[in-house]
Order: structure tokens, then sequence, then C-alpha cells
């Protein structure tokens, strides 16, 4: 029985529905021909064979000769680390040779969905060279924690404000009102990000790179803290 989960992810990877699908099958069951993959799968004979082509032109799967022709999958390991050393060669020879403009225009963006949210954060965290401001809970915190740990690994500076009691070696952390899903982060006073995170689909940010928005965001963070430090003392 198909795993969406599986097949989703193998897609990831450039295989089409019919193909990741067939492909789980053979991970699992092993070497089949191509009348007992559209059996197993419920896939058209027509259209399973069509996929185990498009698996041996893609490198997932290897024909085996025989009195019948069967064919066995490539482990999962292998076809995804080949996958993504070609995709590594491209990336170096598309940086190499593209041309591009440096200089980011000033800009306000919208970006929807946790999964594009947490890759421009990590982006963002990635590019800096000096310092982070970052507030939301500590369960989206995790998230990017390795993200974090480099930062300090090159000294930069990371000031973090969250909800619920955090540690970090060598980040300033703050502990003030309830986060919710609530997202905030200024890298190098020039770069910030500011909405929600944890909501599947529904998330929303607002990334901006227009020095203005930039400046009230970093107040309204430092008018945080300094009303920390002010109310340590009073619990």
């Amino acid at each position: 029985m198909e795993d969406n989960h599986i097949v989703d992810r193998l897609a990831q990877f450039g295989l089409t529905r019919q193909e990741a699908t067939i492909y789980a099958a053979m991970s699992e069951q092993g070497e089949m021909t191509g009348y007992e993959a559209a059996k197993i799968t419920g896939i058209s004979r027509s259209n399973a064979y069509n996929a185990l082509a498009g698996l041996v032109e893609k490198g997932a799967a290897y024909i085996i000769e025989g009195s019948a022709t069967k064919y066995t999958a490539v482990a999962v390991t292998e076809f995804c680390e080949n996958k993504i050393r070609r995709l590594g060669e491209m990336k170096e020879y598309l940086a190499a040779n593209m041309t591009e403009n440096k200089r980011e225009p000033e800009c306000y963006a919208t970006i929807e969905g946790d999964r594009h949210i947490l890759d421009k954060i990590r982006n963002m965290l990635d590019r800096t060279e000096q310092r982070i401001y970052l507030s939301m809970p500590v369960s989206l915190i995790e998230l990017v924690a390795p993200e974090l740990k480099r930062l300090l690994g090159r000294n930069i500076k990371v000031v973090i404000l969250t909800d619920t009691e955090y540690s970090l070696e060598g980040a300033k952390v703050y502990l003030g009102d309830k986060k919710e899903s609530q997202v905030r982060l200024i890298t190098d006073s020039s770069y910030a990000l500011t909405g929600e995170l944890g909501k599947g689909h529904q998330s929303t940010c607002l990334y901006a790179s227009k020095q203005n928005f930039v400046d009230v965001l970093k107040e309204a963070l430092r008018n945080e803290i300094k009303l920390i430090e002010l109310t340590k003392g009073d619990f």
C-alpha cells in the first residue's frame, strides 16, 4: 500500500508519483518484473513499464537480465546521495556562470508556509556576519538550533527572546511574555522577518530589507528587553 509520506519525499528527488510508488515497492519487496510491479502497486501495466524505464533512466533502479527482464531498486541512500551530489555540481556551475545582481534591493516580501519560512530563517542566519536578534517560542528555536550554534562558533552575537527557560552556551537569552507562534528576527541590523510560524500552510511572515522597517522592529525588541530587565527583580 502506498505510503504518501514516502512517495512525497521521493518526489522531491525527481521521481513521479508512479515511479516513487514502484520504487518504494521494490525497495521493500525486492526485484520484480513489470507485470509484478503493476500487480503489486495497482498501476496499469503500460504505466508500470514506463515508470520502471524512468527509474532506470534516473538512476533509481537497475535492470537484471534473464529469461524475464526484472528490475531492482538502487539503495535509497545511494540514490539520494547521487542526486544530492549532482545537484551540488549543478549548483557550483550555476554559481560560477550565472550573472547575478549581488546587491539586494530594499523591499518587502510575504513568505507563506512553515517550510518556506524556515528556509528563509535558516538562510538569513547562515548569511549573518555580525549579530542577530531572535524572538520566538522555544519549540521553534529548537528547529534552528544547529544554525544558532554555528553562528556562536563564528563568534556572532546571538540575542534570544523567548517564553520558556532556555539555555544556549554563548547566547544572551531573555525570558519574556508568551510567544505563541510569533516570530521576529533581525540580522546585521539590515534584514528583518516577522510573523507566525508553526501553523503549517497557514503560517505567514513578512520579510523586509527596508531600513526604516528594520529600525522599527529593532526598537520594539530593544524595548521588550529593557522591560524584561526592569521587571526582573519584581518576581
